[in-house]
């Protein structure tokens, strides 16, 4: 019986009300009264040029793919611990994915191991901030700038979160959000483009309408309603945007109460210095995460099977997270690793995430945090 689960989504108490709202307005398709609210009220969080609401983050990963005219033949550079979205955004492309290490300490893609795998082939470097921290874009653009390619954030997990003071996510011309239900701010499935170069804005609202330029005609742009370009059907429905609309407004809230949280844990584990147990680094003024996951490295991957199962019989729901897309049987197939990822293969093996949500409270943290140590205690034995 788990009494802690791993997650809560966020519900705020409007949500009821906004769903109805949309539905009395008997607009329940994409792009009506509440997508554009939420694309504004995105707009104005991230200072972007535009905000595309998107079903998933993985439409926004495909669009701005698509945005790059990514192809057979072209390379994209990625950490090789990611979701599946992120590479198969390239793959669908006809486009191979290039497998990167991590930093042990931030499971973010590891900057110094990007430039060896540039070459004629590659076409961009696909950026994901793990857990919401903000990987090192100074380094990243630098790199990227100085070979011609472009830089596409996966900032799924990262509303809310920080990069020398401005939001994760507008720090490369385009960007991808995820409002699944796993995350800080939700629609149940939901996503977001952020472009930051308005130079894509125009072919962005032709990808999302299934190749069309419907919005043009409806602005009074064009004269005619056709098909003009490849795409494919990413809006979500009003239904999603109205719950939604409910939820962005609640982002600084949200970040308080979990960053709390996250700074509970690090400093109970801390305190309880069990030897050879991972943490993840602290907050820097220049990356500021959004306490999206709190996750531990455990001091050997033969220990993890055991604690998972452990601390479920205590009530507590603990999970692992990726499987390296590099080892994955779609990623042997698909991608390349040319310089192998061991880092990755050795955290990812070791790695527990604990329960975390919106309003987990300090004794919980506490509670958890406890049955953490004695559960390694038990099994070293």
């Amino acid at each position: 019986m788990v009494e802690i689960p791993f997650n809560k989504p966020l519900i705020t108490g409007s949500e009821l009300e906004t769903i109805s709202d949309a539905i009395a307005r008997l607009d329940l398709s994409g792009d009506g009264h509440f997508t554009g609210l939420c694309e504004k009220m995105l707009q104005r969080h991230f200072s972007c040029s535009k905000a595309f609401l998107t079903h998933s983050c993985t439409a926004a990963l495909e669009m701005a793919m698509l945005l790059l005219d990514l192809g057979p033949g072209d390379e994209v550079i990625m950490p090789s611990f990611t979701f599946t979205s992120t590479a198969n955004a390239v793959v669908l492309r006809g486009a191979t994915p290039i497998f990167a290490d991590v930093e042990p300490g931030t499971m973010n893609i590891d900057a110094e191991k990007i430039e060896p795998l540039i070459n004629p082939a590659t076409k961009a470097i696909m950026v994901v901030h793990y857990a919401g921290r903000p990987a090192d874009m100074d380094k990243i653009n630098s790199i990227a700038a100085a070979n011609g390619i472009a830089v596409v954030e996966d900032a799924a997990q990262a509303m809310g979160s920080t990069y020398k003071g401005k939001p994760a996510g507008t720090q490369s011309p385009l960007s991808a959000l995820s409002f699944h239900e796993t995350k800080n701010i939700v629609s149940g499935e939901g996503g977001a483009l952020i472009v930051n170069d308005p130079r894509y804005e125009d072919r962005a609202a032709i990808l999302r309408e299934k190749g069309t330029n419907r919005q043009s005609f409806l602005q009074g742009r064009a004269d005619k309603y056709s098909w003009v370009d490849l795409g494919s059907s990413y809006l979500p429905s009003e239904l999603v945007a109205a719950f939604l609309y409910s939820q962005i407004g609640a982002t600084a809230k949200v970040t308080t109460s979990r960053l709390a949280a996250w700074g509970r844990y690090r400093s109970n584990f801390q305190s309880a210095a069990f030897p050879g147990l991972g943490l993840p680094e602290q907050v820097s003024e220049d990356a500021v995460l959004n306490g999206h996951i709190f996750h531990l490295l455990l001091p050997n991957a033969e220990r993890r099977p055991a604690f998972l199962e452990a601390m479920k019989t205590r009530g507590i729901q603990c999970t692992f997270h990726y499987v390296p897309l590099h080892s994955s049987p779609a990623g042997l197939k698909f991608g390349k690793t040319p310089h192998g990822c061991p880092i990755t293969e050795d955290t990812a093996s070791r790695l527990v995430r604990l329960p975390m949500f919106f309003d987990i409270d300090a004794q919980t943290v506490d509670l958890v945090s406890a049955a953490v140590v004695d559960v390694l205690n038990e099994i070293a034995k």
